[in-house]
C-alpha cells in the first residue's frame, strides 16, 4: 500500500466501523488530474442497497475532500464486493474459505498456472485450494489475480417436472 492509500485507510475505516461496516478495500488507480480514481469496497452482514451506498458515498467524499493527498480531483466509486469479488488481501482469502475460487499464478504450482477449486485454507502468507481432489498451496506472492466464482444453481422449469402417476401394487 502507498503512503496515500494507508492515510485514506486510516480515515475511512473508523467512520465505516462506526456504521458497523466493513472497509473491504481501497484502490487508487491512475495519478493526478482527472484520471485519478479511488475505489472503495464495502462488506457488511447484510447486503447494502443502493441508497444505502450513495449516503456512505457522499460521507466518504466529504472526508477524501479534506485530505491533501488528494488535492487533485478524482472520481470516487463505492460498491460491495459482489457475487463474484476479487482476493486481493488475506483477509478476502479468508472470508471466502469453502467458496470456488479462480486463482492465475505467475509460475507453474502443480504444473499449471490456472487453479480452480475449492478454497481449504487461507493464513498471512497463502492458500490451499483442492483442485480435482488435489490440494494445492499457493504463496500470496505468486499470485497474479484471484476471484471467487459464482455458480448458477438452475432450478427445474415450470412445467416441465415430472409428476408421478398413482403407484398399483
Amino acid at each position: 500500500m502507498t503512503d496515500l492509500n494507508t492515510r485514506l485507510w486510516d480515515v475511512i475505516e473508523p467512520y465505516l466501523g462506526a456504521e458497523r461496516l466493513e472497509l473491504d478495500d481501497l484502490e487508487i488507480v491512475g495519478s493526478g488530474g482527472s484520471g485519478r480514481v479511488v475505489r472503495i469496497l464495502i462488506d457488511g452482514d447484510e447486503p447494502l442497497d443502493i441508497g444505502r451506498i450513495a449516503e456512505l458515498s457522499r460521507g466518504i467524499g466529504r472526508m477524501l475532500d479534506d485530505d491533501e493527498g488528494l488535492a487533485t480531483s478524482y472520481t470516487l466509486e463505492v460498491g460491495s464486493p459482489g457475487l463474484e469479488r476479487k482476493l486481493r488481501r488475506p483477509a478476502h482469502f479468508q472470508k471466502s474459505i469453502s467458496r470456488e475460487v479462480k486463482i492465475k499464478t505467475k509460475g507453474l504450482i502443480a504444473e499449471s498456472k490456472h487453479h480452480k477449486g475449492v478454497l481449504v485454507s487461507a493464513d498471512e502468507t497463502s492458500c490451499t485450494v483442492e483442485v480435482d481432489g488435489a490440494e494445492r498451496t499457493i504463496p500470496f506472492d505468486e499470485i497474479n489475480a484471484a476471484r471467487t466464482v459464482f455458480t448458477w444453481e438452475r432450478g427445474a422449469k415450470p412445467g416441465k417436472q415430472k409428476v408421478k402417476g398413482p403407484q398399483h401394487g
